[in-house]
């Protein structure tokens, strides 16, 4: 029998190991990186209720996310420096397909992102929310300031998917989910449809309900 090149199989373990991270895309699981645009909400939004029904305050270190629960604390990284920041996760959003996470004005004057509005940056989990449980996933098809549109939206993604269909208040917004799906999948699937049902809906994307 050939002897064991021990070498060799620690190598191929640490291959498999980095393929691993290299493939890693959920920004729910733990050390996952996510990259995109980030924006920040301020002082307008004060003494309002955030989406996981804490009182929001700009001068705390917190941001929104469509999918991660409520409590999950992650790193923000500007890509363009060596800027980042710790926040808690405490609210839904961003309201604009291309960003990625909505960061408080405390957050973002600590990244030095105020006056330009706009950065890109990397989103690690850094430590999971504690008592997290699963949680199911819909489509926010889109956010008004006018909850007439919001229940007119309502009544037309009612009659063209005839699946649940409900309008979320979240401070001065009325945002229109579809859907109750069990994973994110489902729910994407979902997001793929609506998008081409029409021009209008082109921005629809997925929401985790609940946490």
């Amino acid at each position: 029998m050939a002897p064991i090149n021990c070498f060799a199989i620690r190598l191929a373990i640490v291959g498999v190991a980095l393929a691993a991270c290299g493939r890693a895309q959920d920004p729910s699981s733990l050390y996952a990186v996510e990259e995109g645009i980030a924006s920040w909400y301020g002082p307008s939004f004060d003494g309002l209720r955030a989406a996981s029904g804490e009182i929001f305050d700009s001068g705390q270190l917190t941001a929104a996310h469509r999918t991660l629960p409520f409590g999950t604390k992650v790193r923000v990284r500007r890509l363009d420096s060596a800027g980042s920041i710790v926040v808690r996760i405490n609210d839904r959003g961003p309201f604009v397909d291309s960003r990625i996470i909505d960061l408080s004005q405390a957050a973002a004057q600590r990244l030095g992102m105020t006056d330009p509005g706009l950065f890109r940056v990397a989103v690690e989990v850094v430590e999971k929310a504690a008592m997290a449980q699963l949680q199911a996933f819909a489509v926010r098809v889109g956010t008004f300031r006018n909850p007439d549109n919001a229940r007119r939206t309502r009544d037309l993604m009612h009659e063209k998917f005839g699946d649940t269909v409900f309008v979320q208040r979240m401070g001065e917004y009325w945002c229109v989910l579809i859907g109750n799906a069990g994973t994110e999948g489902e729910a994407g699937s979902l997001a793929e449809a609506v998008r081409k049902s029409g021009a209008a809906y082109l921005s629809a994307y997925v929401v985790r309900l609940g946490q």
